[in-house]
């Protein structure tokens, strides 16, 4: 059985709110709905949407990260000039939203293997990036990074290649998206990260202790742990700040994803 017989996790979680299930050292007040990072070129716009699903705004350029769930959850953004999917998941991916919230002037930077999960009439509008593989537009440059499991028992859920992590270059700044990962060594061996979001979750991609390791070795200015809810052992966001405070350079931020 591979990850994708499995129900895409967001259909589980899309009825909960940050009052529902938490971890067993989250926060009891609630984490900000939206957040702002400072650049030397003007502010960045963060607005969490659920789970792994994101909005970068930026000079007036706004970037929609595995848009999922309904179109209404973006009302009181603008419409995305870029899009970026990560993988096939439905938890990442989902034809229907890209579809709805996508205009003839956004990109759509997309794995190969999300391209045949579009209708044929529909997939000259994807643009396809591969793992290493760099592209600019609308003055925000792209850069893929491998994302995929190191972990035999779950080498199978993602496999190297197929899905995309993502250095995005935007306002002077280097922005990391880990999508669906382990602590893979593409992964530490970033540099100049000023924000990232990591994921954590088992069994599917890594433990709070092996995404704060990462994070101290990798060091981005500041980093938003995302993609957790799951089992509370292994998605403890508490215990990840508390790792992640070894290096006092590093502020970890949370959002209210839930």
């Amino acid at each position: 059985m591979t990850r994708s017989d499995f129900p895409a996790v967001p259909l589980l979680l899309v009825a909960l709110t940050a009052t529902g299930p938490a971890a067993a050292t989250e926060p009891v007040t609630s984490p900000p709905a939206e957040d702002t990072l400072a650049t030397g070129a003007g502010p960045i716009g963060v607005r969490p949407i659920q789970h792994g699903t994101f909005v970068l705004e930026w000079e007036g350029r706004t970037i929609y990260v595995d848009p999922v769930g309904e179109a209404g959850a973006f009302r009181g953004s603008d419409p995305p000039d870029l899009i970026l999917v990560t993988d096939i998941h439905g938890d990442h991916l989902s034809v229907e939203t890209v579809q709805a919230i996508a205009t003839p002037e956004t990109t759509i930077v997309v794995p190969q293997a999300v391209i045949e999960r579009f209708p044929e009439e529909e997939r000259w509008r994807l643009t396809p990036l591969a793992n290493g593989a760099s592209l600019s537009r609308h003055g925000i440059t792209i850069q893929a990074i491998p994302m995929y499991n190191l972990t035999p028992e779950r080498a199978d859920f993602h496999v190297k290649g197929r899905g995309n992590g993502y250095v995005i270059g935007l306002g002077g700044s280097r922005i990391y998206v880990s999508g669906d990962t382990e602590d893979i060594p593409e992964m530490r061996g970033l540099e100049g990260i000023d924000a990232a979001f990591v994921c954590m979750n088992l069994p599917y991609t890594m433990d709070v202790e092996a995404a704060a390791d990462a994070v101290l070795e990798f060091r981005p200015r500041i980093v938003y742990p995302y993609h957790y809810r799951g089992r509370p052992e292994v998605s403890d966001i508490g215990r990840f700040r508390e790792l992640v405070a070894a290096n006092p350079a590093i502020e970890v931020r949370l959002l209210r994803w839930y």
